[in-house]
């Protein structure tokens, strides 16, 4: 079983952000830390390298980079009504961005979020998403935050699939009454026993002691 190495001597983490670092299911090393606004230019070349059909899965538009009001939308994380997370391979030459994990607040319901995950595509399959995942409900958690709303093309088959293996149910919401879209309400509590209890990949036990201790 793999297990999380030693922090780096020097950490891709902001002065006054969090970090935890873990493995992926075969042992490579990600940081993942909380977004600033310094991160530009690494989330436009990530979300550059992403396949056209991950860019269309994620933004619903197939566009190499979204307008500048959306990037601007990411970077603005406050950990309050958006919190905001990102993967670094540290391992990689130039500690490239490998994830990005979102939540933001709803206006009418504070306790609820809108959650969002991308994952550049040679990074799929490497249990990636769950690491980020874990990591965003444990904050969102601790800010009291109960519930997600994920929204997701009814094509995206993957993260459906995700979302229902959290314990996610179907949700009906106004808008796109042409059923292009489907939406689904995750239980934060729920979704973290799902995941503490599979342990899966293992890097995920880094996760939970990082906010533990």
């Amino acid at each position: 079983m793999a297990t999380p190495p030693p922090p780096p001597p020097a950490s891709p983490a902001a002065p006054d952000g969090r970090v935890v670092h873990t493995v992926l299911e075969d042992g490579e090393a990600v940081c993942l830390r909380t977004i600033r606004p310094g991160d530009e230019a690494r989330m436009r070349e990530g979300i550059a390298k992403m396949s056209p059909q991950s860019r269309y899965l994620r933004f619903f538009s197939g566009a190499r980079t979204p307008p500048d009001w959306v990037i601007e939308r990411l970077l603005d994380a406050d950990g309050d009504r958006h919190l905001a997370w990102g993967a670094i391979a540290t391992d990689a030459p130039g500690e490239p961005a490998i994830g990005a994990v979102h939540v933001f607040r709803e206006e009418d319901d504070p306790q609820c979020a809108e959650f969002s995950v991308a994952i550049l595509d040679a990074w799929h399959g490497r249990g990636l998403g769950k690491l980020l995942t874990a990591t965003i409900l444990l904050d969102a958690q601790e800010e009291g935050i109960e519930a997600f709303h994920v929204d997701t093309l009814a094509e995206n088959r993957r993260a459906i699939e995700f979302t229902l293996s959290l314990g996610g149910k179907a949700q009906a919401r106004d808008g796109a009454p042409d059923g292009t879209t489907s939406g689904w309400m995750l239980d934060v509590a729920g979704a973290l026993a799902v995941l503490k209890e599979e342990c899966d990949p293992p890097g995920i036990a880094a996760v939970f002691a990082a906010f533990e201790g």
